[in-house]
């Protein structure tokens, strides 16, 4: 595999105004994931171009199953599922959560906080 360097930051502009609401809602996942860490700008430019076709066909009078097909490959190009990520070998990991504390030993732990104990 050959490598090169990188721009710096990559851009994620809004979407557009006029998208379907699942196109947008697409668009506005994608960039807030895991795997765009790896986009550069023609990334999000394929982005935006597939919410496009995507919110095109959501809002035709007749849904077509060849653009959906074309969509659909695109989206995989861009690592959108877990299936594609894995194939690719890209695992995204999630920090951790806070563990918090039962209420029930919350309210013991402040109950003898205030006992002195």
């Amino acid at each position: 595999m050959r490598t090169a360097s990188a721009s710096g930051v990559v851009e994620w502009p809004d979407p557009d105004a006029s998208w379907h609401a699942i196109a947008c809602d697409w668009y506005l996942s994608l960039g807030a994931s895991g795997q765009s860490q790896f986009y550069e700008p023609s990334d999000v430019a394929t982005a935006r171009y597939v919410a496009e076709a995507m919110s095109r066909n959501l809002a035709a009078g007749r849904f077509s199953a060849q653009l959906f097909a074309a969509v659909s490959s695109a989206m995989t190009e861009l690592l959108t599922t877990e299936g594609a990520r894995r194939r690719v070998r890209v695992e995204l990991e999630r920090a951790p959560a806070e563990e918090e504390n039962p209420a029930g030993v919350t309210a013991i732990a402040d109950y003898r906080a205030a006992l002195g104990a």
